[in-house]
């Protein structure tokens, strides 16, 4: 195995010339994110300071209450990230459903990728478990973000057809279907673009560091795939659940829509 190459204080010192440069390009163009891409960059080196601080520890001392802890905190913060994301007012039962969805959908996939596919043990060893749990929750964070809206979105753009399909007599889930399939797909479809571009178009972040860290390239390639598939179905399995509860939300017990709710 090669030896790996330790960047040097300096070195990753000169890497942020690229944030110099973007903020020369705002400035001249007058586009008023200095601010923003200033409090990014802070946030982004004080955050994975931080993280890698907390990950030597974790590493040093294994135990699983250390190991469900960190995955707690990350899907908190995930569920507040979708809370934040989605530019429309959601209700307390759409907030509960997007909750149990991500919580259910990501735990579901996490265990069964860390238990049945790589096999790990103990089952609760940071070192897997954590980064794997950071690319699931986070996927799944996106892809149902993308659910919330498009079928917030779809359904208030086509109340009238919702409306006039219940008038007609069909079941509140029947009127909606179009709306449903169409919030998956757009759900899920970032994730397949991933997959399609991925090894020709670009090499994903995990592999890319396996490789720089000295291990074959084959290996790397045989882990993502593993992952990618981990994540795709995280994300198909947190986005279903979602839709089918989500829609639910906005018809009351006469299975009438209602679009005004707190």
């Amino acid at each position: 195995m090669e030896k790996i190459i330790d960047l040097q204080v300096w070195q990753i010192l000169t890497a942020y010339v690229f944030i110099l440069l973007l903020l020369l390009i705002v400035k001249i163009n007058k586009i008023p994110k200095e601010k923003e891409i200033l409090i990014a960059t802070t946030r982004m080196t004080l955050q994975l300071v931080i993280t890698g601080y907390i990950l030597v520890f974790l590493f040093e001392n294994r135990h699983p209450l250390y190991t469900l802890l960190v995955i707690l905190i990350m899907e908190i913060f995930a569920i507040n990230n979708i809370f934040k994301r989605v530019k429309v007012r959601l209700s307390q039962k759409l907030r509960k459903i997007i909750t149990f969805s991500m919580v259910i959908g990501t735990s579901i996939s996490l265990f069964y990728f860390i238990l049945i596919v790589i096999n790990i043990t103990p089952w609760y060893e940071p070192r897997y478990f954590i980064p794997l749990a950071g690319m699931i929750i986070g996927n799944s964070m996106t892809g149902i973000t993308l659910g919330v809206t498009k079928l917030i979105d779809g359904i208030y753009s086509q109340k009238n057809v919702i409306e006039g399909a219940l008038m007609l007599g069909a079941k509140p889930k029947m009127a909606v279907k179009q709306i449903i399939d169409s919030a998956f797909y757009s759900a899920i479809l970032p994730s397949i673009n991933s997959m399609v571009g991925m090894g020709i178009v670009f090499l994903p972040g995990m592999m890319t560091g396996q490789i720089l860290s000295g291990i074959s390239p084959l290996s790397a390639i045989e882990y993502q795939i593993a992952i990618m598939l981990g994540i795709i179905g995280s994300v198909t399995l947190s986005v279903i659940l979602f839709v089918q509860l989500g829609y639910k939300t906005f018809f009351n017990e006469s299975q009438q829509l209602e679009l005004d709710y707190e």
